[in-house]
């Protein structure tokens, strides 16, 4: 049988001077050599951990200035049709939040931790436990599509349009999802009268999941008929659903078109598309052409909410070349400490006092900060 025969230490390069130092120093070499292969093996293993950065910003008022702000190169990013526009001039920006992509190793991580400008928090913060990948994103598509339906109700009632009853939101990819429009104002379903809570409730009682059902609406002035196929029986109801939150909403004599489609998702760009709106056609001049970005949910009402991720949403702001920022009352405790030099922060809580802070801006008043 052959045997394995290895060459003595000695007759290894160098081995002669190994041979030579003591057992303890040798065993000293070994274990550091280890352990720097382990530590190099231990830097390159991905971690449940993602890096948050500076995103985009996009100026609601123009095609935004990052292919991300479009969806088709050179298209608004709010377009109003059936009137027409105001010349404006200036930013109102919304700020995003970027996320790492695919799995981050620890020496990514920490790296990110090292830096100013990044963020790095638990997987499970930004992608709930049992929730996949694509749930994620479609609950961000969700709610990004909810905060652009309020933000349209919101900047119509701001401006003062007449309250009627309607469509405040649709449901994303629901029965009437690119059918009913946010803001229509419902007349029938099916020849009944609809223009009621209890009205409507009462035409859908004897309807039934998938029926097709005629819907009359007066949408920018004009009376429309519509096409719904009924999505399921909503609990407490009987019928089909209609898939759209109805309620007061304030008759435009046009229509708008948010042409961000579901490029970014989250609901905290609401209150900068109602601004957006309001500047567009509106009799303020809501700039005066200063750069200003912000962030905030907003409800139908005109209410504005807190959102995550402020900290990054300023830099990203300051970086695009903002001046003023428009940051929910609900966040202060996140901005102070963290405002980028050069950048004031307005305290905002409705879009009505956001209007109104803008305008003290614009005439060098006070404003509420953080």
């Amino acid at each position: 049988m052959a045997r394995l025969v290895l060459p003595s230490i000695e007759r290894i390069p160098g081995g002669r001077a190994f041979a030579a130092l003591s057992r303890r120093v040798r065993a000293l070499i070994v274990a550091g050599v280890l352990f720097l292969v382990l530590f190099i093996l231990v830097l390159t293993l991905p971690v449940p951990y993602v890096i948050l950065s500076p995103g985009p910003t996009c100026n609601t008022l123009g095609t935004g200035d990052e292919a991300s702000c479009r969806e088709s190169a050179g298209s608004p990013i709010i377009v109003i049709k059936g009137r027409t526009t105001n010349k404006v001039t200036g930013h109102l920006n919304l700020t995003t939040v970027s996320e790492s992509g695919g799995s981050v190793t620890a020496f990514q991580a920490f790296i990110a931790w090292l830096k100013h400008d990044e963020t790095v928090v638990p997987y499970s913060s930004v992608h709930p436990p049992g929730t996949s990948d694509e749930q994620t994103n479609e609950q961000n598509a969700a709610d990004f599509s909810e905060s652009q339906d309020n933000a349209t109700v919101a900047a119509a009632c701001e401006l003062k349009y007449p309250k009627k009853f309607g469509v405040v939101g649709v449901t994303y990819r629901g029965p009437s999802d690119g059918v009913l429009d946010p803001g229509d104002v419902l007349l029938t379903l099916d020849g009944k009268t609809a223009t009621t809570t209890e009205a409507l409730q009462a035409a859908l009682a004897p309807t039934k999941p998938k029926q097709k059902v005629t819907v009359a609406v007066t949408r920018a002035g004009k009376p429309v008929s519509v096409t719904v196929t009924l999505g399921a029986t909503l609990a407490g109801h009987t019928g089909g659903s209609l898939g759209i939150s109805p309620g007061t909403v304030c008759a435009m004599p046009f229509s708008v078109d948010l042409g961000l489609g579901n490029r970014i998702g989250g609901p905290s760009a609401g209150l900068m598309f109602a601004l957006g709106i309001m500047a567009k056609v509106g009799s303020l001049n809501l700039t005066d052409g200063h750069f200003v970005a912000g962030t905030g949910t907003i409800d139908a009402t005109g209410r504005v909410g807190a959102i995550g991720g402020i900290a990054l949403k300023m830099i990203a702001a300051r970086n695009a070349g903002a001046t003023v920022f428009l940051a929910p009352a609900g966040n202060c405790g996140d901005v102070r400490g963290n405002i980028p030099s050069g950048l004031q922060v307005v305290k905002v809580s409705t879009l009505s006092g956001a209007v109104a802070d803008l305008q003290r801006i614009e005439t060098k008043q006070s404003v509420p900060s953080c």
